[in-house]
């Protein structure tokens, strides 16, 4: 087994960023996504079943636009995904910091009860900051999960209206 420069040095099995998925940029993975392709596609497909009055391009169009909405949902809720995570590493950060200046806090005490004070006072804004940290989470996750349902929500409306207008034309 070869080691390369970015694991030189190190143990083998070690992993420089502990957390490998919060480095994973999804945009870029769906940058390389070109919606276009699937409707000429779609379209040379359907233009293999010669039905009257029928609007190939229309349709192939609409397809377009259907598998537009479906890439920016996605890309809306990796956006989501990335920010959660982001903000769950700094939830973590913070509650070790205060971990951590706590237990200073803990040795300079004096007599037990004033340990059990500091301990219960300590107990009850750790619960608190939870409580917090737990509403603000589902906050951006129903954030997320909505900003990606308006997108395709908006579309499945716009869809069915071109379904209506091409149904029209096809009884003319």
């Amino acid at each position: 087994m070869t080691a390369t420069k970015a694991n030189a040095g190190q143990k083998p099995g070690a992993n420089q960023n502990p957390y490998p998925f919060f480095d994973f940029d999804m945009t870029k993975m769906l940058a390389a996504f070109d919606p276009s392709k699937f409707a000429g596609e779609f379209a040379k497909m359907a233009d293999r079943y010669q039905v009257p009055g029928l609007d190939v391009e229309a349709l192939g169009e609409s397809h377009r636009r259907n598998v537009e909405a479906l890439t920016a949902a996605n890309r809306t809720a990796a956006e989501g995904v990335r920010a959660l995570a982001k903000r769950q590493a700094a939830i973590l950060q913070e509650t070790l910091d205060a971990a951590k200046d706590a237990f200073g806090q803990f040795g300079k005490s004096g007599s037990p009860q004033e340990v059990a004070a500091k301990q219960a006072a300590f107990a009850k804004q750790v619960f608190e900051t939870a409580v917090a940290n737990a509403q603000e989470i589902g906050e951006m996750v129903a954030k997320a999960n909505a900003e990606a349902a308006d997108v395709i929500t908006g579309r499945i409306a716009e869809g069915l209206d071109e379904i209506k207008v091409l149904a029209e034309k096809l009884k003319k």
